[in-house]
């Protein structure tokens, strides 16, 4: 297959880029602009010739148009996939997440690409009434971010309906795992192993954590089926309390550091709780038994990068 992967020099688009090498009549062209990826999360693809890395941005119509040429398909995971880098900047996000997106399905559509894949969030829900969150819940985005997949979901449906190409869309709760940054669990490990304070907003959050490896199978398996048009939760299906989190990261780690709790932020989706059955049913993708079955090996790592 000749895939491009848009985002695939960042943290879940790494992992799949490796999943795609895997098999190895697979070509793919990664385009990102390194604002959150990094060159260095694919340095293990150095010497492969099947692997093309771009440094380009889904803004650019015209160079999006040139990569998709001959492409069969396309992942789509590039963003400002920061939910306060998204209100700090929302002119960013709207012209990325929205205009991007519209940039990347037009391209297809004129390139005869036979599928598209779309990383959304569950942020799209905001702060849902009733857990867990089917696909079929209200969208009442919360945040400039959630506002921003909303809008690039319904270009997707609607590019798939008026003009036949088809589209996946995935809504993805709070993936995990090794080169993920600045998000709350490698902040907090960091912050452990420093011994500083690892601050907590509010204490009353439910977050819904999923292995990065579910995340990249059900990138794979949404390229594949023949679902289109509704999105599909891929989630563990399990809430964890954050203050569960956290004492679970200073128990592994041996961290004498404090937890502190302080003041909610406004923008941040508080309590989140996915229903799994369409991710179960339609991908034939079985939730994780434990959400943070990860957590000690990251832990891990993190010691012997260190040693």
């Amino acid at each position: 297959m000749r895939v491009v992967v848009t985002g695939g020099a960042g943290f879940i688009g790494s992992h799949l880029v490796d999943a795609l090498l895997a098999c190895p009549a697979n070509r793919v062209i990664v385009l990102d602009n390194f604002r959150r990826g990094s060159r260095a999360n694919l340095q293990q693809h150095r010497d492969d010739t099947r692997l093309c890395l771009i440094e380009g941005d889904v803004r650019d119509a015209e160079t999006l148009v040139r990569l998709l040429d001959q492409a069969e398909v396309v992942f789509h995971l590039a963003a400002q996939s920061n939910v306060l880098g998204a209100v700090s900047d929302p002119r960013y996000s709207l012209e990325t997440n929205v205009v991007g997106t519209f940039n990347v399905l037009d391209a297809a559509r004129r390139s005869g690409v036979r599928r598209v894949v779309f990383s959304s969030s569950r942020e799209a829900y905001g702060e849902a009434r009733d857990l867990p969150v089917c696909e079929d819940a209200p969208l009442l985005a919360k945040n400039t971010y959630g506002a921003s997949k909303v809008a690039a979901e319904v270009y997707c449906r609607t590019f798939d309906t008026v003009f036949g190409l088809s589209t996946a869309v995935l809504r993805f709760a709070n993936v995990y795992g090794p080169r993920d940054i600045d998000r709350v669990i490698p902040r907090w490990l960091a912050l452990a192993e420093a011994g500083a304070p690892l601050e907590v907003f509010g204490g009353d959050q439910l977050i819904d954590f999923v292995p990065v490896d579910v995340a990249v199978a059900a990138l794979l398996r949404a390229a594949e089926t023949g679902t289109r048009g509704d999105a599909v939760n891929v989630a563990s299906g399990r809430g964890t309390p954050i203050i569960a989190l956290a004492e679970q990261i200073l128990a592994l780690s041996g961290s004498r550091s404090a937890l502190r709790i302080v003041p909610p932020r406004d923008a941040e989706v508080r309590r989140f709780v996915a229903d799994t059955t369409r991710m179960q049913h339609w991908l034939g993708i079985e939730p994780p038994a434990e959400p943070l079955r990860d957590l000690p090996a990251l832990c891990r790592a993190r010691e012997q990068i260190h040693v």
